[in-house]
């Protein structure tokens, strides 16, 4: 009786060692402390919240679009050194001026270039530099001073390089001009075609929307090989950021 009393106490011990030992969620000898945790104790380390309507309304969301002759009324004619169908409308997300989201900007570009500069767009997004406007220069039936005076950044217009007979890059749809009143054209002897504008020519203003050399937007063209018109030697075209350089 010793002895089989003394062997079932042993059995009993010996059972309980290994539930805890292996970790055995069955096991009748178990302790509380080698349960694993369950799913529902460790969801709020491993769950995220969920984004919500304004974080979702504020993400940047862009789209590219074929354009026709007909979209073109005014920037485009026969004779261009690119057809319609060798352009794209991008559609995109902007922070305006009021540091709001806005959605429907509209930048015409050259096919080829379309989605590096949806990249440069987003990356300006999320940098959240402001934007006026951003709207196709046809809006201002193709004239680039009046797009200017509404200090709309724009692309694509069918036109001669500024004091050339040569088509400027925007006639290509490899140009964006940014903030164009925020930072103008100013010729070599300091003058500015744009009243409400002279005083951008102080390049030491910090007023949103003013771009300096190496600053992000510089950086954010800069990296799809774009060249800034700010780092022109004499006349200085600070809005301007194009393929070339020019």
């Amino acid at each position: 009786m010793h002895s089989a009393a003394f062997m079932a106490a042993f059995v009993s011990v010996t059972a309980g060692t290994t539930g805890c030992g292996n970790g055995s969620e069955s096991g009748s000898g178990s302790s509380a402390s080698a349960t694993p945790p369950t799913a529902s104790g460790s969801a709020p380390a491993t769950t995220s919240a969920a984004p919500s309507a304004s974080e979702t309304a504020q993400r940047f969301r862009s789209q590219i679009k074929r354009v026709t002759a007909a979209d073109l009324k005014y920037s485009w004619r026969s004779g261009c050194p690119v057809s319609p169908s060798g352009l794209r409308m991008i559609e995109m997300s902007y922070w305006g001026m009021d540091g709001k989201h806005h959605d429907g900007g509209k930048l015409v570009v050259n096919a080829k270039a379309a989605n590096d500069l949806v990249g440069v767009f987003r990356t300006l997004y999320d940098k959240r530099y402001p934007i006026r406007r951003m709207e196709p220069v046809d809006v201002y039936k193709g004239s680039d001073f009046d797009s200017i005076e509404a200090d709309n950044t724009s692309a694509f217009n069918c036109r001669n390089a500024t004091g050339s007979g040569n088509w400027s890059q925007h006639a290509y749809g490899l140009a964006v001009d940014v903030n164009p009143c925020e930072n103008p054209y100013v010729t070599a002897s300091g003058s500015v075609a744009h009243k409400d504008c002279v005083k951008y020519r102080n390049r030491d203003n910090r007023d949103p929307g003013v771009i300096h050399r190496r600053d992000k937007v510089v950086r954010a063209f800069a990296s799809i090989g774009w060249g800034w018109g700010g780092e022109w030697s004499g006349t200085k075209d600070y809005q301007h950021f194009s393929s070339s350089g020019r």
